[in-house]
């Protein structure tokens, strides 16, 4: 099944039927493409299913993530093609916030483009990552950074320098397919596939974390807000 290309009009205004009105001012965006996550609890991270209401395995969460954008934009910026990398830290259970979050932006994005995506791993922007808003207290900063989203096979790779150099692969189940956990209400989206880490590597911001053979994550994403 081809999922619909998400179009970007030429022109955003509240009078543009394809975006529709701003809300409160704020800008219409939307993203499609895959997320992965690497995390440090075992696996299965419990947070998928009790939605960040039960408490990390290890008590508390540290994570790298990478989005990669197949079709989206802010606005009239086109956003497609460009990828994202994220370090998160959670002190105890998701829900209950206080998390720290740096994000590192695709270098090939415009200036346009850079702003767009910090307004939406921000929580700026509302809508699907609005929540982040809500969650992180102390954002670490944002840069640009070569951030390679690479698959090969059933692996997905996410390298930016050597801040993030991580692998994952699907977790296999019956009949050698994928597991996968299916009509969540999870905020990425609601079909996880259960993944583990073949290299999780994190040296940025002081943080030194090794994941090797934790919990991961993929997802297919259809983003968007500011509703």
């Amino acid at each position: 099944m081809v999922d619909e290309k998400i179009e970007a009009p030429a022109k955003i205004s509240s009078r543009h039927p394809a975006a529709g009105p701003k809300e409160d001012g704020l800008t219409p965006w939307a993203v499609k493409g895959e997320l992965i996550l690497n995390c440090n609890c075992t696996i299965f991270c419990p947070c998928v299913v009790s939605l960040g209401k039960h408490a990390p395995t290890e008590g508390y969460c540290q994570a790298w993530a990478g989005v990669r954008i197949d079709d989206g934009f802010y606005g009239d910026e086109n956003l497609s093609g460009l990828n994202v990398g994220l370090v998160l830290e959670i002190p105890g259970l998701m829900a209950r916030g206080n998390w720290k979050a740096a994000a590192y932006i695709d270098d090939r994005a415009s200036h346009a483009a850079y702003e767009a995506l910090i307004n939406i791993f921000s929580g700026k922007a509302k809508g699907t990552t609005g929540l982040f808003k809500v969650l992180v207290s102390e954002f670490l900063g944002a840069e640009r950074a070569p951030v390679e989203f690479t698959t090969e096979g059933n692996a997905r790779r996410l390298i930016v320098g050597k801040k993030i150099q991580g692998e994952i692969v699907p977790v296999v189940g019956n009949g050698g397919k994928d597991i996968v956990v299916t009509n969540t209400e999870y905020w990425m989206g609601p079909d996880i596939t259960v993944a583990t880490a073949t290299k999780g590597r994190v040296r940025a911001h002081g943080r030194v974390w090794d994941f090797d053979g934790r919990s991961a994550e993929i997802c297919q994403i259809d983003w968007r807000g500011p509703r």
